[in-house]
């Protein structure tokens, strides 16, 4: 039997599915600090060009886990108000496998193996994303527990800037520091970040990596 062709997606990244992610929080302590917002942007990748662009974004209001920490100085540098009926929060549980619901959905329809997460200081939220899938007792997660792709430092390697609004500034995507600090927004800057980066890289002949055959290379004279 003929091996199936993989997708252009996944031969990028070795069979990976890039998930762009933010999280808003209570704390900096994934263990303690409640899990407040959360966000993910799908990516779609062209079968002709090669290039990334966001296909979907999906946002989450998260209610408090029992005895969860709420730091009063992140509410206030979030704006965020946990006790607010507005917000329409669900419970950790219910969001975690709704989002791992789709992003498996889209990770199968593309041939890849493994969701690779995608954030800006990405340790951060992989570790509260890692935490919420512990407290409810999610046993697999489609994400690879430890490997993520931090924006942070490839904005670093790309366009000199470690700081999200001024990275975008650089690639000149718009940023609106007063939309910052929402998962939501802070998620699609993060995803047109890693497309712009990543299809930088392809159109400055990166990839696919040129690999040179051994038989064609001419003796030295």
């Amino acid at each position: 039997m003929a091996e199936e062709k993989k997708s252009l997606f996944a031969q990028r990244f070795r069979g990976y599915f890039p998930v762009v992610i933010d999280v808003e929080t209570a704390g900096f302590n994934a263990k303690t600090d409640a899990l407040l917002e959360l966000a993910a942007s799908i990516l779609h990748m062209d079968e002709i060009t090669g290039l990334l662009s966001i296909k979907e974004t999906f946002c989450f209001n998260i209610e408090p886990f029992e005895g969860a920490n709420l730091e009063p100085a992140a509410l206030e540098f979030t704006g965020i108000d946990p006790t607010n009926p507005l917000r329409g929060a669900v419970s950790e549980d219910e969001a975690m496998k709704d989002m791992f619901k789709k992003i498996r959905k889209a990770m199968k329809a593309y041939g890849c193996q493994r969701a690779i997460m995608v954030a800006h200081n990405a340790a951060f939220d992989l570790g509260f994303v890692n935490a919420a899938t512990e407290r409810c007792n999610i046993k697999r997660s489609p994400f690879h527990p430890f490997v993520s792709f931090d924006t942070a430092t490839l904005s670093g390697l790309a366009l000199g800037q470690t700081v999200l609004a001024k990275a975008c500034a650089s690639a000149n995507i718009d940023f609106n520091n007063s939309e910052a600090h929402s998962a939501l927004y802070d998620t699609e800057k993060t995803a047109e970040l890693f497309c712009y980066i990543v299809n930088k890289w392809q159109q400055l002949g990166g990839w696919p990596l040129a690999i040179e055959d051994p038989e064609e290379k001419q003796p030295e004279s």
